[in-house]
């Protein structure tokens, strides 16, 4: 390393958020960015810790400490270079990856500021954008096969990229307008501008990737033959169906599904028209957002800048645990802690342990939820031959206090999506990312992607 001190000298430093009462007024990206003196301080800072638990625990392998000193130094295209040859789209993972290597880094057992991997991927490819180091990789040779992949997410991306750089002909089937999957169609713009993306479609056009719009490919044993009979075929189409709540009142006016929201308003960001009867907004509602995770964060964020009067969010699991360190999942693993967000920040009602019993309305349209605090439990099992200290793996919900009335116009319901189930295809498909192991992060999908890759090749090449 060029400075095997900094670690010990230089204090970790975020770009951090766009101020609030800036940013709720707009769509822009809300992180900002590090001068290029103090970004190459902050890549000064991963040591030379001989087990580089960060490549350990990121699912693409990315070689964190070898762009980092090269992005120290100053030798941007050779940490582009480097960073590239395990990650085919670091401006995404840059921007939205949660980053499991930062929390495997040693630095982050040591002191709790490990080095900042994902604002630094960032850096580095936008400066290769920027710096002319991208230019189209178009194959030398065609082998004569062709590949279909159906899904136009990260996980087809990544498998049709690998692809297409060993020759094969890929054509990429996409159901939507454009192509991203929830990269473009359930991330919020002020967390991916969708700039990002079409910068990186037209790049793999340039290398002779072709994409097929508005085309729905049923995955069923036949799909060889729906695809123009290619050689093989890859779905990744991701988990289409999210996880619904049926209670009583689900068919009020103002019970949403999450993606409904998020993917009108990148929609209408896009320049589409929706009909005002069709129109989901927050503007001037009481809004509750049902699930804690990323999906109900940005759904907390759409409503702030459509206007909303004030957004709830509840979780029927626990509170996380609060600080730096779980218990349950120590380094290197990544830690289930709480989480706060630059949505939550912008002003948002918290609360866990709390179960959805009704959706209630006057004249079709929804005026509240009402819930009930819960608490969960380990049953002892009763009667002879239970054995000392038997207890369930599995906890039971217990209700809590009496059911009580959330005021709300819009409900969204983000609580994940549903793995999907496929028939037996014949050996020349393959399944891969969110398609095949069920909902995860954009960085698995990515990685699966690729792994999958190789399996078509050494298919189409045995």
């Amino acid at each position: 390393m060029g400075n095997p001190k900094a670690f010990l000298e230089i204090h970790r430093q975020e770009a951090g958020y766009r101020p609030v009462h800036d940013r709720i007024h707009d769509f822009g990206e809300v992180e900002q960015t590090l001068n290029t003196r103090e970004r190459k301080r902050q890549a000064s800072r991963c040591m030379d810790c001989g087990v580089p638990f960060c490549h350990w625990a990121c699912p693409l392998g990315n070689k964190a400490p070898e762009w980092n000193d090269a992005l120290y130094r100053g030798e941007w295209e050779q940490a582009f270079r480097l960073l590239t040859s395990t990650n085919p789209f670091p401006e995404f993972t840059g921007r939205i990856c949660p980053a499991l290597c930062e929390k495997a880094c040693v630095l982050n057992r040591f002191n709790h500021e490990p080095t900042t991997n994902r604002e630094d991927e960032c850096a580095i490819i936008e400066a290769a954008f920027r710096e002319g180091y991208i230019q189209p990789r178009v194959p030398a040779r065609r082998c004569g096969k062709r590949v279909a992949v159906i899904g136009a997410g990260p996980a087809g991306l990544a498998c049709a990229d690998a692809l297409n750089q060993m020759g094969y002909t890929v054509t990429v089937y996409e159901k939507n307008e454009a192509a991203g999957g929830l990269l473009r169609y359930g991330i919020p713009n002020f967390k991916l501008n969708k700039a990002i993306i079409d910068r990186r479609i037209r790049l793999m056009e340039q290398e002779g990737i072709a994409f097929r719009y508005g085309e729905d490919v049923e995955c069923t044993a036949a799909l060889p033959q729906s695809t123009g009979q290619a050689d093989a075929v890859v779905i990744a189409t991701g988990t289409p169906s999210a996880r619904d709540l049926n209670i009583p009142g689900r068919e009020l006016k103002g019970v949403h599904l999450a993606l409904e929201l998020l993917s009108q308003q990148n929609r209408v960001l896009a320049g589409m028209a929706f009909p005002e009867k069709e129109r989901i907004t927050a503007k001037g509602k009481d809004v509750l957002v049902i699930g804690g995770g990323d999906t109900g964060s940005d759904c907390i964020g759409t409503a702030h800048r459509q206007g909303c009067r004030s957004v709830t969010q509840i979780e029927i699991m626990p509170r996380p645990v609060e600080g730096p360190d779980d218990p349950q999942n120590p380094w290197p693993n990544w830690p289930r802690t709480l989480k706060t967000t630059s949505s939550h920040e912008e002003g948002c009602t918290r609360r866990w342990n709390i179960n959805t019993l009704e959706f209630l309305g006057e004249d079709g349209k929804l005026t509240g939820v009402k819930v009930q605090e819960i608490d969960w439990k380990f049953p002892v099992p009763q009667g002879e031959g239970a054995g000392v200290g038997a207890v369930s793996s599995r906890p039971v919900m217990v209700a809590k206090g009496e059911p009580f009335v959330i005021k709300a116009e819009l409900c969204l319901l983000a609580m994940g999506f549903l793995r999907p189930e496929h028939p037996q295809y014949p050996e020349n498909v393959f399944v891969c990312g969110d398609a095949a192991s069920g909902a995860s992060l954009v960085v698995r999908a990515m990685a699966s992607g690729i792994e999958t890759a190789k399996k078509v090749n050494e298919y189409l090449t045995r």
